[in-house]
Order: C-alpha cells, then sequence, then structure tokens
C-alpha cells in the first residue's frame, strides 16, 4: 500500500512540475516598416510570441509612422491566433532608424506619461498583446544624429515604471494580461548606460540583440561564444553572464538569433579570414538564401568555428567573408538557453529566412 502511494505522489510531483515549468518562448521579430505583411509565409504555430516591427516616436507619443499598413498588418496578425490560440501580438517601439526620440519622450514625468500612455492606447485600440521597447541605445549615440543624454540611464527604467502602470490600469479593465518586454544590445556597454538590475522588475522578457558584433574587423557577428584567439570578441555568453551578474534573472533573458549573414571584403589573402581588416562592406543576404546559394557554393567555402559555435564562409578569390547562424550554431544556443535555465530565444527577422530553417531547427530542440 505505501509502495502504491509513493508512486502516486511521484507521478502527481512530476506532473506538477511539468505543468509549472514553462516551455521557452520563441519570438519572431515581423518587419511591418516594409509595408504589408505577407502573413501566409508565416507559421504561427512555431512562434510564441510575434513582435512587429516598428512603431516611431514622434512629439513624445508611440505613433503609427506607416499608419494604413500598420493597421492592416495589425489586423491579419491577428488572425494568426486562429491557427495558435496563444500566439501573442506585440509592438516594438523604435528600432535602430527611429531610436532618435526617445530621449526627450521620457525626459520628464509628464513626457514619460503621455509616452506609456499613447503606446498602451494603440494595443488596446487594435487588441494586442503588449509593448516591446527597442531604444537603440540609452546614453549612447546608436544611429548618427540620435539625441541622447546622460539622464537616460535613469528614465529609461522610470520609462518601463510607467508603461507597467498603464498596462496592468488597461489589465483592470480588460482582464487580459499584457506583457511589457525590451530589446537591449547585447554588450556590456549598454549596462554602463542602464539600471537593468531595477528596469528588470517591470519586464517580462529582456531580448539580448546578440548579434551585430563584428565592426571594423571580420570577426562572427552573431556567435555563442568568443574565438579561442580572440578573447575580447563580444559574444552571447558575455552578454548573458553580464547580464545576469547586473541583476536580471536568467528566466527573462531572451537569447538572440540572426537570420541573416553579415558581410565584407578583407584586406589580407589569408585563407582564413576571421579577425583580418575589413577592406570593404559586403553583402551577406537571409539565411534561406545562404543555405540554398552560397554554402560551399558561388567559390564560397564553410567553415566552422569550434569555438565560437559559430560558422563564416569565405571566397577565397574574391576575399568576401560572410557570417551568419545556421542550424548548428541554433541547436547550440537553444542548448545553452535550456542549460541556464533562460527564457528562451528571438529572432530578427522573420523574412530572412522564408523557408523556415532555422525556425524549424530551435522548434525541433525547445519544443
Amino acid at each position: 500500500m505505501k509502495s502504491i502511494l509513493y508512486i502516486t505522489l511521484l507521478t502527481v510531483l512530476s506532473a506538477y512540475n511539468c505543468a509549472a515549468k514553462p516551455k521557452p518562448v520563441i519570438i519572431g521579430y515581423v518587419g511591418g516598416y516594409r509595408g504589408l505583411v505577407n502573413t501566409d509565409l508565416i507559421d504561427a504555430t512555431k512562434l510564441t510570441h510575434i513582435n512587429y516591427a516598428f512603431i516611431d516616436v514622434k512629439d513624445h507619443r508611440a505613433w503609427l509612422h506607416n499608419e494604413r499598413t500598420d493597421t492592416t498588418n495589425f489586423r491579419t496578425l491577428n488572425l494568426l491566433k486562429q491557427k495558435n490560440p496563444d500566439l501573442k501580438i506585440l509592438i516594438s517601439i523604435g528600432g535602430w532608424s527611429w531610436s532618435e526620440n526617445f530621449s526627450d519622450a521620457v525626459l520628464t514625468d509628464t513626457a514619460r506619461k503621455a509616452f506609456a500612455e499613447s503606446a498602451v492606447n494603440i494595443i488596446a485600440q487594435y487588441n494586442l498583446d503588449g509593448v516591446d521597447i527597442d531604444w537603440e541605445y540609452p546614453g549612447m549615440q546608436g544611429e548618427a544624429g540620435n539625441i541622447f543624454r546622460p539622464e537616460d540611464k535613469q528614465n529609461y527604467t522610470l520609462m518601463f515604471q510607467e508603461l507597467r502602470l498603464e498596462l496592468d490600469t488597461l489589465q483592470k479593465q480588460t482582464g487580459k494580461t499584457y506583457l511589457l518586454t525590451t530589446a537591449v544590445g547585447g554588450f556590456e556597454q549598454f549596462l554602463q548606460h542602464s539600471e537593468m538590475g531595477k528596469a528588470q522588475q517591470y519586464l517580462d522578457y529582456i531580448n539580448l540583440m546578440t548579434y551585430d558584433y563584428s565592426w571594423g574587423v571580420a570577426g562572427h557577428h552573431t556567435n555563442l561564444y568568443h574565438s579561442d584567439s580572440y578573447e575580447k570578441e563580444n559574444s552571447a555568453n558575455k552578454a548573458v553572464t553580464a547580464f545576469m551578474a547586473a541583476g536580471v534573472p536568467a528566466s527573462k533573458l531572451v537569447m538572440g538569433v540572426a537570420f541573416y549573414g553579415r558581410g565584407s571584403v578583407v584586406d589580407s589573402t589569408a585563407k582564413h579570414p576571421l579577425h583580418q581588416k575589413i577592406a570593404a562592406p559586403g553583402s551577406g543576404g537571409g539565411y534561406s538564401y545562404i543555405k540554398d546559394s552560397l554554402v560551399n557554393k558561388q567559390g564560397y567555402r564553410a567553415y566552422w568555428d569550434k569555438k565560437a559555435k559559430a560558422p563564416y564562409l569565405f571566397n577565397e578569390t574574391e576575399h568576401k567573408f560572410i557570417s551568419y547562424d545556421d542550424e548548428r550554431s541554433v541547436k547550440y544556443k537553444c542548448r545553452y538557453v535550456k542549460k541556464k535555465k533562460m527564457a528562451g530565444v528571438m529572432f530578427w527577422e522573420y523574412s530572412s529566412d522564408p523557408k523556415g530553417y532555422l525556425l524549424t531547427e530551435m522548434n525541433r530542440v525547445l519544443r
């Protein structure tokens, strides 16, 4: 009798633990700034969240820069919930090109309230599920011409506090839970200009942009670890470690994956281009194109950096170098996420891998 009770108890506890442990999220950024989104190409069953990029910032408020196409996109994206009822649709505000007005928009209590109200009004009006902030970057230049100031460090936190208040107010009216997330620079300098340990209390997920790392030299742009011979190189592991040390729980951190490659032309004639000086910019392309048309084709040879857990291509004749994520690097990133008990993965941007090679691998490993 005791053995039966013991087995029954173990079964109940196991079922409870499985139910209590959330599955890793898979967040896809979808670019609506180009115009109408063809949602027929989006596999909603393989996503947990879509972050709609981007909403602009104007006159201290969140602003639909392309209102006609944005509103149509909101409607068609919401229809994807017929295929996946658990799918969440968020607006992502800012991005590289539309972050110039963030600093002014959150400079005072009055401005922050107006900004938060405008953002939440958008999701209320179009029946969306939350707000994602992609400020590139508080306290730092970002794109040329961006406004930034030392006060951004504290105001960044206060912005999230005000947004959380407005979302909670809306929740009381509708009975629906709303999400607040942010995309952050996947490098330690971002932490010097923010208070992520404080800001995280208002956030559901913190999306690490662990890509676009290589500048000036032909290095990995979305590597999990640093290369064997280049310890100063940025990496996803360094970003995760730094954000956790700053007080962000692993359970809120989301690992970034690049659905695109970054290309360059190197100055050297060396057979291995890593960390060689860049002579000129080059094209990379989306992963579907890279996989189908460039890997060991058109003069390109595929390489794998065992230490960095990252692939790259090199055309020795034309000195062309491309860094990117592939199924193998995504597998390692997803395993890392599970080992560190992180929230999940996110990627930029859906249309760069229309054949779904990388999204399929994410689902295979995580879900």
